[in-house]
């Protein structure tokens, strides 16, 4: 068990208890013969993911679905499929190679090369295999608004306004305990000096950014905000983060138990693209549509459930 998230999983044993406590399920993943449970975080992009996968698998198998979405992050997840809580969530690669494994990356890594070593690794140390990407990543860029008076185009032009200028950084809660691809690391590597740091939702960071409360966030960059706030983005000019490319995590106990599932679940690698992933997230987090129509709108549009 890699100490970061080990160290957050005891942080969070009592809440991550009570949820999973609702799953009542047995080590295979499941307490019925055909049941799949599909887990998820706790935002936009993590709402509509388990739907999709969901949804497609009960259209096109005999399997029974089990949603729990919204269980956390990695110091939650990762025990919940090992455990066999939860037998399938979406991950991002430079998220398990980082957070999870503790494994460094290497600046201009290719993506093939981070999926490699996150699947070798989880299949040793977990018994959870990495499935085919699903087509799109998500990673960070330091984003702020036009009004706000920044002229940066890289994460290095930040750091020298960040020595100079009073600069307060928001983020997820999760990004600052982050170990390797959080905020101390990345503070380090570009030499941050923000007057000050905010924790916040993930899902409400976009708010305060707009709203003045802070200057800058780590914005996700398949996050419909950024177009339609007209956030400023810039370059990880020194490639601090690896690539985070989203790919099915899935039990092998799972595989062994159902031995369709992995060719079935091959009709969803490459299936999104990021732009049609903003544009899912921009539906929920701007337009207000629910995650679950979002997900059934995309797989009838893609031709992988009948409507």
């Amino acid at each position: 068990m890699n100490a970061s998230w080990k160290k957050g999983f005891l942080a969070v044993t009592g809440s991550a208890a009570l949820i999973l406590a609702g799953c009542g399920n047995d080590s295979a993943g499941g307490d019925g013969d055909n049941e799949i449970i599909v887990g998820g975080k706790p935002w936009t992009e993590q709402f509509i993911l388990p739907q999709l996968i969901g949804q497609y698998l009960e259209a096109n198998s005999e399997y029974d679905i089990t949603y729990q979405e919204g269980l956390g992050e990695v110091a939650i997840l990762t025990p919940a499929i090992d455990n066999g809580d939860i037998d399938i969530y979406v991950e991002y690669t430079g998220t398990g190679l980082k957070d999870v494994l503790g494994l460094d990356s290497e600046v201009g890594e290719s993506a093939e090369d981070v999926f490699n070593r996150v699947k070798e690794g989880y299949e040793e140390e977990f018994n959870v295999t990495w499935l085919e990407p699903l087509g799109f990543e998500n990673t960070y860029t330091l984003a702020f608004t036009e009004e706000s008076g920044i002229t940066a185009a890289t994460y290095s032009d930040l750091a020298e306004l960040s020595k100079s200028e009073d600069l307060v950084f928001g983020a997820p809660h999760s990004f600052y305990e982050r170990q390797g691809d959080g905020y101390d690391d990345l503070a380090s590597t570009y030499g941050f000096e923000f007057s000050s740091t905010e924790s916040l939702d993930a899902n409400i960071m976009y708010e305060a950014l707009r709203n003045g409360d802070v200057d800058v966030i780590p914005a996700f960059t398949t996050d419909g905000r950024i177009e339609r706030f007209n956030l400023q983005s810039t370059e990880d000019d020194m490639g601090f983060f690896p690539k985070y490319d989203a790919a099915p995590l899935v039990r092998m106990e799972t595989l062994e138990q159902f031995p369709d599932l992995e060719e079935l679940m091959s009709g969803l690698a490459g299936a999104i693209s990021e732009e049609e992933m903003i544009a899912m997230n921009a539906r929920v987090d701007i337009d207000g549509d629910r995650a679950e129509d979002v997900a059934r709108d995309f797989l009838i549009e893609k031709g992988l459930i009948e409507e």
